[in-house]
Protein backbone atom coordinates (compact mmCIF):
# COMPACT_ATOMS: atom_id res chain seq x y z
CA UNK A 1 0.00 0.00 0.00
CA UNK A 2 1.56 3.25 -1.10
CA UNK A 3 1.35 6.58 0.73
CA UNK A 4 -1.59 7.85 -1.36
CA UNK A 5 -3.66 4.78 -0.49
CA UNK A 6 -2.77 5.11 3.17
CA UNK A 7 -3.94 8.74 3.15
CA UNK A 8 -7.21 7.64 1.49
CA UNK A 9 -7.81 4.99 4.14
CA UNK A 10 -7.07 7.45 6.94
CA UNK A 11 -9.43 10.04 5.45
CA UNK A 12 -12.13 7.38 5.06
CA UNK A 13 -11.72 6.34 8.69
CA UNK A 14 -11.85 9.97 9.80
CA UNK A 15 -15.04 10.48 7.78
CA UNK A 16 -16.63 7.43 9.40
CA UNK A 17 -15.60 8.65 12.85
CA UNK A 18 -17.02 12.12 12.14
CA UNK A 19 -20.27 10.60 10.92
CA UNK A 20 -20.52 8.44 14.02
CA UNK A 21 -19.81 11.46 16.18
CA UNK A 22 -22.47 13.52 14.43
CA UNK A 23 -24.98 10.69 14.76
CA UNK A 24 -24.18 10.36 18.45
CA UNK A 25 -24.63 14.09 18.82
CA UNK A 26 -28.04 13.97 17.14
CA UNK A 27 -29.11 11.10 19.39
CA UNK A 28 -27.90 13.07 22.41
CA UNK A 29 -29.94 16.15 21.35
CA UNK A 30 -33.06 14.04 20.72
CA UNK A 31 -32.66 12.32 24.08
CA UNK A 32 -32.19 15.68 25.79
CA UNK A 33 -35.29 17.14 24.11
CA UNK A 34 -37.38 14.09 25.01
CA UNK A 35 -36.20 14.28 28.61
CA UNK A 36 -37.25 17.95 28.75
CA UNK A 37 -40.54 17.59 26.86
CA UNK A 38 -41.72 14.26 28.23
CA UNK A 39 -44.75 12.26 27.07
CA UNK A 40 -47.68 13.96 25.38
CA UNK A 41 -51.30 13.80 26.57
CA UNK A 42 -54.62 14.66 24.96
CA UNK A 43 -56.19 17.96 25.96
CA UNK A 44 -59.16 19.91 24.59
CA UNK A 45 -59.26 23.29 22.89
CA UNK A 46 -62.37 25.35 22.09
CA UNK A 47 -63.24 24.93 18.41
CA UNK A 48 -65.83 27.72 18.58
CA UNK A 49 -66.96 30.46 20.93
CA UNK A 50 -69.30 29.31 23.70
CA UNK A 51 -71.60 31.81 25.47
CA UNK A 52 -71.68 31.84 29.25
CA UNK A 53 -73.95 29.25 30.89
CA UNK A 54 -74.37 27.17 27.75
CA UNK A 55 -74.01 23.39 27.92
CA UNK A 56 -70.80 21.89 26.50
CA UNK A 57 -70.25 18.70 24.53
CA UNK A 58 -67.60 17.33 22.18
CA UNK A 59 -68.99 19.32 19.24
CA UNK A 60 -67.54 22.57 20.62
CA UNK A 61 -64.01 21.30 21.27
CA UNK A 62 -61.12 19.75 19.37
CA UNK A 63 -58.44 17.39 20.62
CA UNK A 64 -54.83 18.58 20.86
CA UNK A 65 -51.65 16.77 21.90
CA UNK A 66 -49.57 18.67 24.44
CA UNK A 67 -46.50 17.60 26.44
CA UNK A 68 -47.71 16.59 29.88
CA UNK A 69 -45.12 18.69 31.68
CA UNK A 70 -46.33 21.84 29.91
CA UNK A 71 -50.00 21.21 30.60
CA UNK A 72 -51.66 23.34 33.33
CA UNK A 73 -52.86 21.22 36.28
CA UNK A 74 -56.43 22.43 35.64
CA UNK A 75 -56.45 21.39 31.97
CA UNK A 76 -59.30 19.09 30.93
CA UNK A 77 -57.98 15.75 29.62
CA UNK A 78 -61.18 13.66 29.74
CA UNK A 79 -64.52 14.38 27.98
CA UNK A 80 -66.32 13.41 31.18
CA UNK A 81 -64.91 16.53 32.81
CA UNK A 82 -66.95 18.86 30.59
CA UNK A 83 -69.73 16.92 28.85
CA UNK A 84 -73.13 18.08 30.09
CA UNK A 85 -71.66 20.91 32.14
CA UNK A 86 -72.10 24.61 31.45
CA UNK A 87 -69.60 27.38 30.78
CA UNK A 88 -69.06 29.66 33.77
CA UNK A 89 -68.09 32.56 31.48
CA UNK A 90 -67.96 33.26 27.74
CA UNK A 91 -65.32 30.93 26.26
CA UNK A 92 -63.16 32.12 23.38
CA UNK A 93 -62.33 29.98 20.35
CA UNK A 94 -58.81 28.56 20.61
CA UNK A 95 -58.68 28.64 24.42
CA UNK A 96 -57.43 25.54 26.21
CA UNK A 97 -60.38 24.11 28.14
CA UNK A 98 -59.78 24.02 31.90
CA UNK A 99 -61.84 22.70 34.79
CA UNK A 100 -62.46 26.16 36.25
CA UNK A 101 -64.19 27.19 33.00
CA UNK A 102 -67.11 24.80 33.53
CA UNK A 103 -69.54 23.92 36.28
CA UNK A 104 -72.42 21.52 36.89
CA UNK A 105 -75.82 22.48 35.57
CA UNK A 106 -78.37 23.50 38.22
CA UNK A 107 -80.53 20.53 39.18
CA UNK A 108 -84.23 20.34 39.89
CA UNK A 109 -85.23 19.92 43.50
CA UNK A 110 -87.95 17.59 44.72
CA UNK A 111 -91.38 18.81 43.60
CA UNK A 112 -89.97 21.16 40.96
CA UNK A 113 -90.39 21.08 37.20
CA UNK A 114 -88.81 22.99 34.35
CA UNK A 115 -90.81 25.54 32.42
CA UNK A 116 -89.42 27.91 29.79
CA UNK A 117 -90.98 31.11 28.46
CA UNK A 118 -89.81 33.78 26.03
CA UNK A 119 -88.96 37.08 27.70
CA UNK A 120 -88.69 40.23 25.63
CA UNK A 121 -85.04 41.25 25.61
CA UNK A 122 -85.90 44.95 25.74
CA UNK A 123 -88.02 44.67 28.87
CA UNK A 124 -86.80 41.54 30.58
CA UNK A 125 -83.25 40.47 31.26
CA UNK A 126 -80.70 43.04 30.06
CA UNK A 127 -77.97 40.39 30.28
CA UNK A 128 -77.93 40.33 34.09
CA UNK A 129 -80.06 37.25 34.76
CA UNK A 130 -78.14 33.99 34.78
CA UNK A 131 -78.65 30.37 35.84
CA UNK A 132 -78.94 30.32 39.63
CA UNK A 133 -80.45 33.82 39.77
CA UNK A 134 -83.69 34.44 41.65
CA UNK A 135 -86.29 36.67 40.03
CA UNK A 136 -89.77 37.97 40.65
CA UNK A 137 -92.06 37.43 37.68
CA UNK A 138 -94.47 40.28 36.93
CA UNK A 139 -97.36 40.04 34.49
CA UNK A 140 -99.54 42.86 33.22
CA UNK A 141 -103.14 42.00 32.29
CA UNK A 142 -105.93 44.10 30.76
CA UNK A 143 -109.40 43.70 32.25
CA UNK A 144 -112.75 44.01 30.47
CA UNK A 145 -112.73 47.78 30.97
CA UNK A 146 -109.30 48.01 29.35
CA UNK A 147 -107.72 48.83 32.69
CA UNK A 148 -104.25 47.37 33.10
CA UNK A 149 -103.32 45.46 36.25
CA UNK A 150 -99.78 44.47 37.13
CA UNK A 151 -99.29 41.52 39.46
CA UNK A 152 -96.42 39.52 40.90
CA UNK A 153 -97.37 36.02 39.79
CA UNK A 154 -94.27 34.25 41.16
CA UNK A 155 -91.74 35.52 43.67
CA UNK A 156 -88.18 34.21 44.03
CA UNK A 157 -88.40 32.02 40.94
CA UNK A 158 -85.14 30.12 40.37
CA UNK A 159 -83.58 30.46 36.92
CA UNK A 160 -81.85 27.31 35.66
CA UNK A 161 -81.07 28.29 32.06
CA UNK A 162 -80.83 31.38 29.88
CA UNK A 163 -81.05 30.78 26.15
CA UNK A 164 -79.80 32.74 23.18
CA UNK A 165 -81.32 35.91 21.76
CA UNK A 166 -84.03 34.93 19.29
CA UNK A 167 -85.86 37.12 16.73
CA UNK A 168 -89.65 37.17 17.26
CA UNK A 169 -92.66 38.93 15.79
CA UNK A 170 -94.91 40.78 18.24
CA UNK A 171 -98.53 41.43 17.35
CA UNK A 172 -100.36 44.46 18.67
CA UNK A 173 -102.99 46.93 17.45
CA UNK A 174 -103.08 45.15 14.11
CA UNK A 175 -99.36 45.82 13.52
CA UNK A 176 -96.63 43.18 13.53
CA UNK A 177 -93.34 44.39 15.01
CA UNK A 178 -90.00 42.64 14.88
CA UNK A 179 -88.35 42.18 18.26
CA UNK A 180 -85.96 39.90 20.13
CA UNK A 181 -86.59 37.60 23.07
CA UNK A 182 -84.63 35.26 25.29
CA UNK A 183 -85.91 31.85 26.42
CA UNK A 184 -85.67 31.65 30.21
CA UNK A 185 -86.09 28.30 31.99
CA UNK A 186 -87.33 28.24 35.58
CA UNK A 187 -87.54 25.55 38.24
CA UNK A 188 -91.04 25.92 39.73
CA UNK A 189 -93.62 23.95 41.63
CA UNK A 190 -96.79 22.94 39.78
CA UNK A 191 -98.92 25.92 40.82
CA UNK A 192 -96.27 28.51 39.96
CA UNK A 193 -95.62 26.78 36.64
CA UNK A 194 -99.32 27.09 35.84
CA UNK A 195 -99.25 30.78 36.73
CA UNK A 196 -96.30 31.37 34.42
CA UNK A 197 -97.90 29.41 31.57
CA UNK A 198 -101.12 31.40 31.97
CA UNK A 199 -99.26 34.70 32.00
CA UNK A 200 -97.30 33.84 28.87
CA UNK A 201 -100.54 33.03 27.06
CA UNK A 202 -102.78 35.87 28.24
CA UNK A 203 -100.70 38.65 29.76
CA UNK A 204 -100.06 41.87 27.87
CA UNK A 205 -96.49 41.71 29.06
CA UNK A 206 -94.28 39.56 31.28
CA UNK A 207 -91.25 41.05 32.99
CA UNK A 208 -88.55 39.78 35.32
CA UNK A 209 -87.07 41.60 38.31
CA UNK A 210 -83.74 40.35 39.59
CA UNK A 211 -83.75 39.58 43.33
CA UNK A 212 -80.64 40.45 45.34
CA UNK A 213 -78.51 37.38 46.20
CA UNK A 214 -79.44 35.92 49.57
CA UNK A 215 -82.77 37.74 49.67
CA UNK A 216 -85.74 35.37 49.73
CA UNK A 217 -88.29 37.47 51.60
CA UNK A 218 -91.87 36.90 50.48
CA UNK A 219 -93.73 39.84 48.96
CA UNK A 220 -96.75 40.82 51.11
CA UNK A 221 -100.08 40.13 49.45
CA UNK A 222 -101.07 43.82 49.50
CA UNK A 223 -97.95 44.62 47.44
CA UNK A 224 -98.39 41.92 44.81
CA UNK A 225 -101.00 43.77 42.73
CA UNK A 226 -100.78 47.26 41.24
CA UNK A 227 -103.24 49.40 39.31
CA UNK A 228 -102.80 52.96 38.15
CA UNK A 229 -106.27 53.78 39.49
CA UNK A 230 -105.34 52.60 42.95
CA UNK A 231 -102.15 54.70 42.89
CA UNK A 232 -103.92 57.98 42.29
Amino acid sequence: MNSRQRRGVILLLLSVLCALGAFAGVLSVISDVESKVGPEVTAYRLAKEVPAYRALDESVVEKVRIPKRWLPPTAVTDPGEFTGKIATNPLKKGSLLQTDMVTDQPELREGEQEIAIMIDAATGVAGKIRPGSSVNIYATFRDRKENEISRVIVSNARVIDVGELTPITKEGDGIDRESEAVPITFALNTLDAQRVAFAESFAVNVRLALVAPGSDAAIPEEERTYTLVGDR
